[in-house]
């Protein structure tokens, strides 16, 4: 029960990234993991390979990274890793586990992998030919003895180290692809912007344009209607003047008429020769007034009034974006 307590607390003081279990100084994230600050810087570089060391001056920001164990990003002030705050509590766990424990992490684990060919010999060494490991009796006398081997410690840190730098590597290059989604939903955002602020500044153009060809049209129908009612009033002048002569021509034959019907000569020549009334001569001068103000021929014509929109019409069609502003 004890040894299962103890391999259950290892298990909680095993780094993500190195596999190994935590060594000072142990940081803590935002998000309640930990991490050894050797490995968090690992991430952390790898994730930010522009970041300059701590303290220049030329770095506004320390970036940000993603946590190995829960993907929550981690935001860092200047001073990068080095101002995440240490886990002292797991410190101390752990120099307190080593002091209970004289055994290195997965010792009980190792003094079991015994060799299958030489039962009494524990495995020590690493077949670098067949990628296998083995004892020392298979390298003199068995299967292994013409292959190159290694010390099993060295083989296992190696391979150790290799698989925490990928580890990190990975890790890093999730957040790159997480980093270049993001910018690119961003890029996505600030195209819909663009675009809704140009359809709305287009539309003010056109608008502008309709405006514009609304005031002219308005303009130009003013200006047909004001000579229509000059033309207009002038010809009903007119009629006004020639319809006064034509009263004053009918009442003046009514006048002579009815003195043609008197029968007695001097009754005749005394109404007609009235002085002031004198109907002949009244009759010879209204013959003789000159009625010749009359409108010109194509007095009515508004032809001139006419416009040709075709160039304008085709202008419009070829309005087109502007390249190169």
């Amino acid at each position: 029960a004890e040894a299962r307590s103890m391999e259950s607390l290892e298990k909680q003081l095993i780094c993500p990234i190195c596999l190994e279990m935590f060594t000072k100084p142990v940081v803590i994230l935002p998000c309640q993991h930990n991490l050894c600050r050797k490995c968090a810087n690992d991430v952390f570089q790898a994730s930010n390979p522009l970041w300059q060391s701590r303290g220049s001056s030329t770095v506004p920001s320390g970036g940000r990274f993603r946590c190995p164990s829960c993907r929550h990003e981690v935001v860092l002030d200047r001073h990068g890793v080095y101002g995440l705050q240490r886990n002292l509590l797991v410190e101390n766990i752990i120099d307190i586990y080593k002091q209970e424990s004289s055994r290195p992490l997965h010792a009980k684990a190792e003094q079991h992998l015994m060799c299958e060919e030489h039962e009494d010999e524990r495995i020590n060494i690493y077949c670098l030919r067949c990628e296998a490991p083995t004892c020392s009796l298979c390298k003199v006398f068995g299967a292994h003895k013409d292959c190159e081997v290694a010390p099993l410690p060295a083989v296992y840190q190696r391979q150790k180290s290799e698989l925490s730098d990928g580890i990190a590597m990975l890790v890093a290059g999730n957040d790159r692809i997480q980093a270049i989604i993001t910018q690119m939903e961003e890029i996505c955002r600030t195209i819909e912007e663009n675009g809704r602020r140009q359809k709305q500044h287009l539309g003010l153009r056109f608008d502008s344009l309709c405006s514009i060809l609304e005031e002219r049209k308005k303009e130009l129908l003013q200006s047909i209607a004001r000579e229509q009612e000059d033309k207009v009033q002038h010809v009903r002048g007119l009629i006004r003047q020639y319809g006064d002569h034509l009263e004053t021509s009918s009442k003046l034959v009514e006048s002579a008429i009815q003195a043609m019907e008197e029968p007695q000569m001097a009754l005749y020549l005394q109404v007609c020769m009235v002085p002031g009334l004198l109907l002949p001569h009244r009759i010879t001068d209204m013959s003789k007034v000159s009625m010749s103000s009359r409108p010109e021929p194509g007095y009515e014509n508004m032809d001139h009034f006419s416009i040709n929109v075709d160039y304008v019409a085709e202008m419009l069609r070829t309005i087109e974006f502007q390249t190169g502003a």
